[in-house]
């Protein structure tokens, strides 16, 4: 029964106070009750460990845990809750400070995981998908992207497809990450969690039904990936060097983790490190080999002509 399945919540915050009430608020009222709350706090200096207090004593010590994050960063801070919170449940769940959860987001998200046969058979499980964009009167205005592309490694190398706010995962998926190595740069904990489970070839379910809703702001860490604006953004990111940085961060993690990769993944990744500095045609040919992919047609394109003018 999914009423057995204990999950942690794991939600990281710094200078949060706007609108965090309203997100513990959106957790505490889930359909689906069986949760801890972890909260990581990265050294805010406004009344966010207040208000993290205030709610640990209405829920109790028991129920929700506040810890003093690792000053490494949104990635890390969040990365480093699943070491925190353990392994005594069967699911953890990223939260950020500024969303709203849908009432049923946990719900959803369990009833997913819980049908598939690798979750029942230990195997590691993903469930991310789309978000709902408000503005900071909680108004909709907009979708994040829906991609219709299976997630696979091949994508996940290249791509990142769900924020991590939507993210829960089972405890096999933890255990994996919980690989990464403390001392390497990880520039973005969703993609690194996409690259890291569907390399070990664990079922990643991407949702189109939203479950959360993504609040746009000045201050959010890092922005909507809504409209032609932020696509010609993402796309000047491939030529411009930081996308073939972002890259090599991951591949220099990967490089040192044991990690239990399929057999087809390990060679695509040999492949892809052998291609990136490859001569021209040899680079072109073993890209073409292993069909990396975008999940746009537009994107993919883009991705190839970087390749062509090594800036990947």
């Amino acid at each position: 029964m999914i009423a057995n399945k204990k999950i942690a919540v794991l939600i990281c915050t710094y200078n949060g106070e706007k609108f965090l009430r309203q997100q513990l608020e959106s957790i505490v009222a889930q359909t689906y009750s069986n949760w801890e709350i972890f909260a990581s706090d990265d050294g805010s200096t406004d009344d966010t460990l207040a208000i993290l207090e205030e709610y640990q004593r209405t829920l109790g010590q028991e129920r929700f845990h506040i810890v003093k994050g690792p000053g490494k960063g949104f990635a890390w801070n969040f990365l480093s809750l699943l070491e925190v919170s353990g392994d005594g449940f069967d699911y953890y769940a990223f939260s950020d400070q500024d969303d709203e959860w849908l009432t049923t987001k946990l719900e959803h998200s369990l009833n997913k995981l819980n049908a598939l046969k690798a979750d029942n058979e230990g195997r590691p499980a993903l469930h991310c998908g789309r978000t709902m964009l408000i503005n900071e009167f909680n108004e909709c205005i907009g979708y994040s992207p829906l991609f219709e592309k299976a997630p696979s490694f091949k994508n996940a190398l290249i791509q990142s497809i769900a924020g991590g706010n939507t993210m829960m995962f089972n405890a096999p998926a933890r255990k994996l990450i919980c690989l990464t190595p403390h001392d390497y740069k990880i520039i973005s904990h969703d993609w690194w969690i996409y690259i890291v489970i569907s390399g070990c070839g664990g079922d990643v379910i991407y949702d189109e039904s939203p479950t959360i809703k993504y609040r746009q702001h000045t201050s959010n860490i890092i922005g909507s990936n809504l409209g032609w604006r932020a696509r010609f953004r993402r796309i000047n990111g491939l030529f411009d060097g930081h996308f073939q940085k972002w890259i090599q961060c991951n591949l220099d993690a990967l490089n040192v983790m044991r990690l239990p990769l399929t057999d087809e993944n390990r060679l695509i990744l040999e492949t892809f490190i052998r291609a990136r500095s490859a001569t021209f045609f040899e680079r072109i040919m073993k890209f073409l080999e292993i069909k990396l992919y975008r999940q746009t047609g537009f994107g993919t394109l883009a991705f190839f002509i970087a390749v062509a003018f090594k800036k990947i």
